[in-house]
C-alpha cells in the first residue's frame, strides 16, 4: 500500500518509518536539504532512536519535492505539517494543513486524509464541510521530543477521529507497526479527538506548573524541593512521574496547545480559570527565575543550551530564552553555548563554540537541564534540575 506524509518533522518522520516497515512510503517535503538526506537513508530528525528503526524502513521510504508524486495513488495522506499558534488571532495558523488538503483534493480525492497535525477544537468537522467527498479523520499523536521514533513504536494509546472502515484500517496499520503489545485503542468523533490532544497537553503543562510552583515555594523558604516531591509523589494517585522542576514548560507542544485550549474556552464564553492560570503559572515561574539569578549579581551568565531537553534539537517557546531576554533587559552580559547554532550569534546574544570558553568567561552558568559535562563547574551552576530527567 502506498502511503503519503506531507512533512518530515518529528510527527511526520516518526510516521513514516512506522508505516513503512511494512508499506510504501513517500514523504511530500518543502525542504530540500530533508528530501537529499531521506533519499539518502539518513535521519532529517535528531531522535536517540531513529537509527535503530530506520534500517528496517529505508527500503519503503522515499522523499520528493513534488506533490503530484507524492500524493497520486496514494490510499492514505497523513498530514504532519507544523500549527504554530498565532497570537494576534488566538488561533492555530493551518493554512499549511489546508494547503495539503487543497492539492489531495485536486490531485486524488480518493485518498483517506489522516490529520495528525494539532488543529483546534471543531476543525476537522469544519474541513468536511468545506472538502465535501474527501474523507477526513483526525488522529492526535503523543510523542515526546527526542523520543518521537520510540513513542511511535511504542505508543501509549492510539486515538483515532473516524469510525469508517478506512479509519480503522489506519488503526490496524499504527497497530501492526509498533512493537508493543496490547496498545489501547479508542475511536471517537474528530471533535472528541480533537479535545483529547489539548486537554492532554494542558493536563502535562499543568503539571509542570505545578511543581514549578512548589519548587518556587521552596526555594523562597529554605525548604528542601526534592524531599517536598518525593513525598508528595509517594502518593500513588500522584505518581513519581513528569515531576521535575525547570526554569518553565515550553518546546513545540505545551505553550501553543494550552493556549489554543484556551482560546476554544473563551470564544466560547465558557469559565476557564485553571487553564488560564496554568498559563500564567508558566509566565511567573520564569520571572522568579530571572530574579534567583539576579540576587546572585553575576556579571556574565553563561546558558548551557537552550533546548527544552536533552535528546532534542528544539528551542521553540524556550523558557531559557525569555529569562535570559529579561536578564539583557536589567543590564547582565549573557553569553550562549548551543552546538546546534552555527552562528557566532542569536537573537543579540554572543555564541560561544567551546564549553570551556563557557566555564572561563562566565561568573554563573543556568542549565534547565543539568548534564554531566558540567560536573567540573557545578559551583558555578544554577538549575532546578533535580531529578536529572526530562
Amino acid at each position: 500500500m502506498k502511503v503519503a506524509i506531507a512533512g518530515a518533522g518529528y510527527v511526520g518522520f516518526s510516521n513514516a518509518v512506522l508505516l513503512a516497515q511494512k508499506n510504501k512510503v513517500v514523504i511530500k517535503e518543502i525542504d530540500p536539504g530533508k528530501v537529499d538526506l531521506i533519499n539518502k537513508g539518513m535521519s532529517p530528525i535528531n531522535d536517540e532512536h531513529v537509527t535503530e528503526f530506520l534500517r528496517n524502513a529505508v527500503n519503503n521510504l522515499r522523499a520528493t519535492l513534488d506533490p503530484q508524486e507524492a500524493y497520486t495513488g496514494a490510499r492514505f495522506v497523513v498530514i504532519a505539517t507544523p500549527t504554530d499558534y498565532n497570537s494576534i488571532t488566538n488561533y492555530f495558523d493551518t493554512s499549511a494543513v489546508e494547503d495539503v488538503i487543497k492539492e489531495v483534493f485536486h490531485i486524488n480525492p480518493r485518498a483517506v486524509v489522516v490529520i495528525r497535525s494539532t488543529v483546534p477544537i471543531g476543525y476537522t468537522e469544519e474541513l468536511r464541510s468545506r472538502f465535501d467527498g474527501l474523507e477526513i479523520i483526525f488522529v492526535p499523536e503523543f510523542l515526546r521530543e527526542g523520543k518521537a521514533v520510540y513513542d511511535s513504536f511504542f505508543p501509549s494509546r492510539i486515538i483515532v477521529g473516524g469510525y469508517s472502515e478506512h479509519a480503522r484500517e489506519f488503526a490496524n496499520m499504527l497497530v501492526d507497526g509498533a512493537r508493543k503489545e496490547d496498545v489501547p485503542v479508542l475511536f471517537t468523533n474528530p471533535t472528541e479527538a480533537e479535545s483529547i490532544k489539548l486537554f492532554s497537553n494542558t493536563y502535562l503543562a499543568m503539571r509542570v506548573a505545578f511543581f514549578n510552583e512548589l519548587d518556587t515555594f521552596a526555594e523562597s523558604h529554605g525548604l528542601n524541593t526534592r524531599d517536598i516531591i518525593e513525598g508528595v509523589c509517594l502518593d500513588p494517585r500522584i505518581g513519581m512521574h513528569y515531576n521535575n522542576p525547570s526554569f518553565g514548560y515550553g518546546g513545540y507542544c505545551l505553550p501553543k496547545d494550552t493556549k489554543q485550549l484556551l482560546a476554544n474556552y473563551v470564544e466560547r464564553g465558557i469559565p476557564h480559570y485553571m487553564i488560564k492560570a496554568t498559563i500564567e503559572s508558566n509566565i511567573a515561574r520564569k520571572f522568579f527565575i530571572a530574579h534567583q539569578i539576579l540576587d546572585r549579581n553575576p556579571c556574565v551568565v553563561g546558558v548551557y543550551r537552550l533546548t527544552m531537553k536533552s535528546g532534542s534539537d528544539n528551542f521553540r517557546e524556550s523558557a531559557v530564552i525569555d529569562i535570559i531576554e529579561y536578564l539583557r533587559a536589567k543590564g547582565v552580559e549573557v553569553i550562549v553555548y548551543e552546538p546546534l547554532i552555527s552562528d557566532r550569534s542569536f537573537m543579540g546574544f554572543e555564541v560561544v563554540r567551546c564549553l570551556n570558553e563557557l566555564f572561563d568567561r562566565s561568573d554563573l552558568i543556568i542549565a534547565n537541564r543539568y548534564r554531566s559535562e558540567l560536573e567540573s563547574v557545578r559551583h558555578k551552576v544554577y538549575t532546578r534540575d533535580l531529578f536529572g530527567e526530562n
